[in-house]
């Protein structure tokens, strides 16, 4: 199986399906019918010294339509946020590619739709940010190295991107990340490291690092990132905000570094799910060829408004391995998953069934020498051109590790991948979604001097992708949402993995979480209100 093949599923319940040819515009206007009810109102004249929270979209939309505030207003709040986060000591940037009059621009063109009373959709006027990996026209697209653009020319934006800005959503620019998306922490030598916002000593995960820290911030409601590898999930967890990898092929890779491989998808990272299944809403659907290949089932988001939505979640049938999900560096982090999972049963009346999950080493070798093999044919004509000399230390030992692999061990990788989809849509017989940490740690602390020369660190890597590599091999969504913390305060994340293409209902239960069993928020150490101002 050399990309992810799927039998055909069962129709998720309590859901509403989305057209893939559909404007993006009308695709997010029906997920936002589909949410549960909200009073903005309510909120933006509430006590916000209670508890935390985070403005959540529409907020943002209820502000700008009651002329509190201008996407133009907020422009410049988050233009001075990053112009200070550009000045630090030592440097901690969150964008590699920033244009200020390229942001005071479009937001003085959605500032000029709400004016006029016609905002193209609930995505207008919020502020979000690409990876770097990802094209983003007129920035350009380096993957975090210092040369990809020499090479490689940003003609238009990805697909993804373009579904964005039809919506009116206003593309801040080229997030950080770790050079060409092959590392777990966020560790950049090239541009500067970002920090977790929790400590600003550790770091965010990778390798879409200034995806999740500039939403973890609160500068961007949402960002998109890349997942071959964790790399949405990981830095979700560690930075405490909602990342969601869908099923493959669910989402067109056109315009992205890592389009033309068989384990990565581009996804939404935001602060809570009901941003997460907007935005994703906007982007989904699948490439021309992806349709025909994979025969994906209709996209669906979850109808919250529906009484069915309720019964859905009771009826839950929830896999955990134990022996797998108490792997763990610290069990603040099984336990606290675990508090979860017993929260789930209890409350919502969910089933948890006990499974196995067999050849998970395997696994872990199988998904090394396929995303190794496609990344160096990737970059192997570059590499021979003498560019693998300006790449970072670790990403050279990764690509060295990946050209000991033969075209024997890629065949027996693929052979594997079948197998190993097999053992899964058995466990799906059973169970509905499999439920881990998302992280076998919490945000490493970032040594001084790996800030210079980067690091290599297998035992980090290995705890940070103990849970993450199925959803990447097999190709399934999966989706991670906060929970609470550790004993020093850093987030904890749980991972919900889901049929293939049934991305509404591990939302559903994604929601059910954040709203019933989470911890309540921490603001985090860093954060700017650039909504209010505050």
């Amino acid at each position: 199986m050399f990309k992810p093949e799927f039998p055909p599923q069962e129709p998720e319940p309590a859901v509403v399906s989305i057209e893939e040819d559909a404007k993006p515009e009308d695709r997010v206007e029906l997920a936002l019918k589909c949410l549960p009810e909200y009073d903005p109102a309510s909120n933006w004249s509430g006590d916000t010294t209670t508890s935390f929270r985070y403005w959540k979209i529409r907020d943002y939309a209820y502000a700008y339509r009651s002329k509190f505030t201008t996407p133009s207003m907020v422009a410049e709040r988050f233009i001075s946020a990053i112009e200070e986060f550009n000045n630090k000591n030592p440097t901690t940037p969150l964008l590699i590619s920033f244009d200020p009059d390229e942001v005071r621009k479009q937001a003085a063109a959605s500032t000029q739709r709400f004016e006029q009373g016609n905002p193209l959709s609930i995505l207008d006027g919020i502020f979000m940010a690409i990876k770097d990996d990802i094209d983003c026209y007129s920035h350009q697209s380096k993957g975090a190295t210092t040369w990809m653009h020499e090479v490689r020319e940003v003609k238009k934006d990805a697909v993804s991107v373009s579904r964005l800005r039809s919506c009116g959503a206003i593309l801040v620019g080229k997030a950080n990340m770790h050079e060409l998306g092959l590392g777990t922490t966020g560790n950049n030598a090239n541009y500067g490291t970002t920090r977790n916002p929790h400590d600003p000593d550790r770091y965010t995960g990778g390798s879409s690092s200034g995806p999740a820290a500039i939403v973890a911030l609160g500068l961007c409601s949402a960002a998109l990132g890349t997942d071959g590898g964790g790399s949405v999930r990981i830095p979700s967890s560690l930075c405490g905000v909602v990342g969601l990898k869908s099923t493959y092929g669910r989402t067109d890779m056109t315009g992205s570094l890592c389009g033309d491989g068989t384990v990565a998808i581009i996804g939404p990272i935001a602060t809570t799910v009901e941003d997460t299944i907007l935005v994703y809403a906007a982007i989904l659907g699948s490439s021309p060829a992806d349709r025909i290949s994979l025969r994906p089932s209709l996209p669906c988001v979850p109808n919250f408004s529906s009484q069915e939505s309720l019964q859905s979640v009771e009826s839950l049938r929830l896999g955990k391995y134990t022996e797998w999900f108490n792997d763990v560096f610290s069990t603040d982090i099984s336990d606290k998953c675990g508090n979860v999972l017993s929260q789930l049963s209890e409350e919502h009346g969910c089933r948890i069934v006990e499974i196995v999950i067999p050849e998970l080493h395997e696994m872990r070798i199988a998904h090394v020498v396929s995303i190794g093999s496609e990344a160096l044919c990737a970059l192997n004509p570059d590499c021979c051109d003498g560019k693998g000399e300006r790449l970072t230390y670790d990403t050279r030992t990764n690509l060295t590790l990946f050209r000991s692999f033969t075209a024997a061990d890629y065949v027996a990788a693929q052979r594997l991948r079948r197998r190993l989809m097999y053992f899964h849509m058995e466990i799906f017989k059973r169970v509905d979604i499999i439920v881990t940490p998302t992280t076998g740690m919490t945000a490493p602390i970032i040594p001084p001097s790996a800030l210079k020369v980067g690091e290599t660190n297998m035992q980090v890597t290995g705890n940070l992708m103990r849970f993450i590599i199925t959803a990447n091999l097999l190709g399934l969504p999966a989706v991670t949402v906060p929970v609470g913390y550790d004993k020093q305060g850093l987030p904890i994340g749980i991972q919900l993995i889901g049929r293939p293409w049934c991305e509404a209902s591990i939302l559903r239960l994604a929601a059910a979480i954040e709203e019933t069993c989470a911890e309540p928020k921490k603001k985090p150490l860093q954060y700017y209100d650039i909504l209010k101002g505050n």
